[in-house]
């Protein structure tokens, strides 16, 4: 699917194939480095899971939100900035978009105002659940911008 891309993929430790789109300039995200980010996940032609789609105002408006966590952290509830849903407020009840585990160790080595594609297969993707048009079992693009880097705690 991804073979024309081979000749200029970086890979990294971890095995991911990747190539910087946008390098950016600025501090660079580390292990332990608290990042905020933009994802969007194509299966396709589609973009199937996106920070950009993560909620709803007021029922009819679409909001981007972006996703921060602590870059090598596993995944789990490392998400700081999160809305409270209220059946009264402002947010619906859509949860937010769920990233995908390889975007937890591949930003590490990005500069801020850095854009990256990433080649993620099923292991360290969705698995065989697979998320909204993604299916079970599929290889798909994960494109990242780097928006905030924060250093780690004691740096």
């Amino acid at each position: 699917m991804f073979s024309c891309f081979n000749w200029f993929l970086s890979e990294a430790a971890d095995g991911l194939k990747y190539y910087d789109v946008v390098e950016g300039k600025g501090p660079v995200a580390e292990k332990g480095s608290t990042v905020q980010v933009h994802f969007d996940c194509l299966y396709g032609k589609i973009t199937a899971v996106s920070s950009r789609e993560s909620k709803l105002l007021a029922g009819n408006r679409i909001i981007a939100q972006p996703y921060e966590f602590k870059v090598g952290a596993p995944p789990g509830k490392e998400r700081k900035r999160d809305f409270a849903d209220n059946p009264n407020g402002l947010f619906s009840a859509q949860a937010a978009p769920k990233p995908p585990p390889a975007m937890y160790s591949i930003t590490e080595g990005m500069k801020l105002g850095g854009k990256r594609t990433v080649i993620v297969p099923p292991e360290v993707g969705y698995g065989q659940k697979g998320m909204g048009e993604i299916p079970a079992g599929a290889t798909f693009e994960l494109n990242l911008e780097l928006l905030e880097v924060k250093p780690p705690e004691g740096k």
